[in-house]
């Protein structure tokens, strides 16, 4: 237990570094725009990757327990949450869910923006 725990830390930790510099060198590239770039590549790349190492793991019993534990729920969770979000869409249309898919995306989303709202408005 300690091991998985131990995996996911690790790459988490990555990951988080990893969030940090891809903003950080996109905000020095793009400075004077307001479009939040930084967030959007992470985002938009944490699901590529998550998407290459989910399918590797259905070929490659290394990637099962301790691999998937450092790679995907460690770096993918610390890089980025929206990849995970992407993964279980993809995994409930595969499984012909397609209506539990549309509701999810639809609550992430909505709940997602008012829940940010509401933290914003408290915090004044």
């Amino acid at each position: 237990m300690f091991r998985s725990f131990l995996m996911v830390g690790i790459g988490g930790a990555i990951g988080s570094m990893a969030r940090y510099g891809v903003t950080y060198i996109t905000t020095r590239i793009t400075p004077h725009t307001t479009f939040p770039l930084g967030t959007l590549a992470v985002n938009l790349s944490g699901c590529l990757l998550i998407g290459i190492l989910f399918g590797i793991s259905m070929r490659n019993l290394w990637l099962e327990d301790a691999g998937w534990l450092l790679l995907a729920t460690g770096f993918c969770g610390g890089f980025t949450t929206f990849s995970t979000f992407a993964l279980e869409n993809i995994q409930m249309s595969g499984r012909q869910e397609n209506i539990s898919a549309l509701l999810y995306t639809a609550l992430s989303l909505v709940l997602g923006l008012l829940l940010c709202r509401v933290g914003v408005w408290m915090a004044k």
